[in-house]
């Protein structure tokens, strides 16, 4: 399952209404791809006789055909800076899974944190991206939980360190039931990365 739609799965209440199956990424079924997403990718969503694909097209389909309050901002300032924040989530990936190719990780992935870094408290009412915990928190909060626990573990490096708004961020996302529900082991993800992406 994709950290993403769990996240706001739980967070919106949806567990009776959405039946969640847990989906083995290093090992995914064949009935999935034959019987549910013919493009076989995590996460889907089947509702209405269609089915759906891509973690944050999903939640903007959830949050607008199932009840629960909206993580979708409506003040117009903010839902720019979500959309311009969103359109950077590629970039932001690709930076860091790149970072571990090269030969200084720490100094290559730098540029990806500092972003995250000087764009929390662009918004004074609160501790997330935009003020208050949105859908972008959901898009960004999987990778940077990943990348803080391989870079502590692999390399010792502290990605918070001189970063203390991304400090404060993952501190308070860390207070969200709905996110800790859908945190994976950290040994697991240390296992993962070192496997697929990491040459020790």
């Amino acid at each position: 399952m994709d950290d993403h739609f769990a996240i706001y799965n739980i967070l919106q209440g949806l567990q009776d209404k959405i039946k969640l199956v847990p989906i083995d990424l290093l090992n995914r079924p064949a009935w999935y791809k034959e019987k549910v997403y013919p493009e076989n990718k995590v996460p889907s969503l089947e509702h209405n006789g269609k089915v759906l694909g891509e973690s944050l097209d999903l939640i903007n389909y959830v949050d607008v055909n199932f009840e629960g309050p909206s993580l979708f901002p409506s003040d117009p300032a903010k839902k720019e800076f979500g959309e311009q924040l969103i359109s950077h989530v590629d970039t932001f990936i690709k930076d860091l899974y790149s970072s571990l190719k090269g030969d200084h990780p720490i100094q290559q992935a730098s540029s990806a944190f500092d972003y995250l870094e000087n764009t929390l408290g662009k918004f004074d009412d609160g501790p997330f991206l935009l003020g208050h915990f949105s859908w972008v928190d959901i898009a960004y909060i999987p990778f940077v939980e990943r990348f803080h626990i391989v870079f502590a573990e692999v390399f010792k490096h502290d990605i918070t360190e001189g970063r203390p708004k991304l400090a404060a961020w993952i501190e308070e996302v860390n207070k969200i039931d709905a996110y800790t529900q859908t945190r994976i082991d950290p040994k697991e993800i240390v296992d993962i990365f070192k496997k697929r992406f990491l040459v020790l």
